[in-house]
């Protein structure tokens, strides 16, 4: 698939079917993310792959219990639960860390502030390689940023350290979602 033809077709997946994802098809969509650029070729990435119904269970267990303490604590989850139901469905979680990062809440210095936020470009350029991989290889994926929601509870179970970027759930798809409008060059490009 032509490049152009995938980034026009790519579509955001929430459902998928039964169809098991292999490993060495999850190590394809890895190794397209890991040749993404790279901000001081700082290669600032981890990943952490979840599959198999018994620990996408209790991945699923430990996500609703960190929303659950997330809400208690008066803060907003946003659509974490949808989030949930996406992870339930999909074969396969990848879980993107920056293990040089810190938790957004923890105390950071100026240094950190750009230093994580360079990494946290090159980890959005890695997973839209994953995404655009997953296009290309007729899998459907989503990015999802509302893991944060269970930050702390899904760090300690998956036993990482660093800062909990994002996740991306991939699959087989299962629906065909139309394209989301996008507002025109005009409006957002302006020429000097």
């Amino acid at each position: 698939m032509d490049i152009l033809e995938a980034i026009a077709a790519r579509r955001s997946i929430r459902k998928f079917t039964d169809r098991p994802v292999t490993e060495e098809t999850v190590n394809a969509v890895l190794a397209a993310a890991i040749l993404a650029p790279s901000g001081k070729n700082h290669q600032s990435w981890r990943f952490v792959v979840v599959a198999g119904d018994e620990k996408r269970a209790q991945m699923i267990r430990v996500m609703r219990e960190g929303i659950t303490d997330t809400k208690a604590r008066g803060i907003d989850t946003g659509s974490a639960i949808m989030t949930a139901r996406v992870m339930d469905r999909a074969p396969v979680t990848i879980f993107v860390f920056n293990p040089e990062g810190v938790a957004p809440w923890a105390s950071h210095s100026l240094a950190q502030i750009v230093m994580e936020t360079v990494d946290t470009q090159s980890i959005g350029a890695a997973i839209q390689n994953m995404l655009l991989a997953a296009q290309a290889m007729g899998l459907g994926a989503v990015w999802m940023c509302d893991v944060w929601s269970a930050y702390q509870q899904l760090e300690e179970w998956l036993g990482e350290s660093g800062q909990l970027v994002a996740a991306v759930a991939l699959g087989y798809p299962d629906e065909q979602p139309a394209a989301r409008p996008r507002r025109p060059l005009s409006e957002v490009v302006h020429w000097f």
